[in-house]
């Protein structure tokens, strides 16, 4: 179903955003090494949620 498809995408956006602004908070604070564990995390997010968006839009084309 699409909404559950885009309920997951936005998930990981969500996530992705979170980690993200964690990792500011560490580098902001000289914690390299952690900021630099944050933002792989949050590229893997960013990764889930674009392939989450593309499967959500192909589900939603396809109920047209």
């Amino acid at each position: 179903m699409p909404k559950e498809a885009h309920t997951k995408a936005a998930e990981h956006h969500e996530n992705a955003a979170k980690s993200h602004r964690t990792a500011a908070e560490h580098h902001g604070k000289g914690e390299h090494a952690k900021g630099q564990e944050e933002s792989m995390k949050a590229q893997g997010h960013s990764k889930s949620a674009r392939e989450h968006s593309e499967m959500a839009h192909g589900k939603s084309q396809s109920h047209k």
